[in-house]
């Protein structure tokens, strides 16, 4: 069965940065579009980053640009968000997701979810 296994999270203090990782298995992974959602307490699911399917495109919400880079290997499987001068309101739990089709910021475009990590950013 198809799974996605985030990892990288943890605390960090603000301005620090983090690398979450995400391992894909049992799909073809280079035929799915990946991306990156959070949900912090209280909030919706909110995208954050997503790339092609050749990782020649890529997306970010306005919050993260800048300072954020997603990235993809498809030899490894495996899919990377770097995350960089991160600040309080980062704080959430970080997913990553399968996309069939084309790279989307829509969470319920996206067929696959792994279980999360979380990230946590002191001030």
């Amino acid at each position: 069965q198809v799974q996605l296994i985030e990892s990288g999270g943890g605390l960090v203090q603000a301005g620090g940065s983090l690398r979450l990782s995400c391992a894909a298995s049992g799909l073809t992974f280079s035929t799915y579009a990946m991306g990156w959602f959070r949900q912090a307490p209280g909030k919706e699911r909110e995208f954050v980053a997503a790339i092609s399917r050749s990782g020649g495109s890529t997306y970010y919400a306005d919050s993260v640009k800048g300072r954020f880079t997603i990235s993809r290997d498809n030899l490894q499987n495996m899919v990377y968000l770097q995350m960089n001068s991160l600040k309080p309101e980062d704080t959430a739990v970080y997913y990553c997701a399968a996309d069939r089709g084309v790279y989307s910021t829509f969470p319920q475009r996206y067929d696959y979810w792994g279980q999360g990590t979380q990230v946590t950013v002191s001030s």
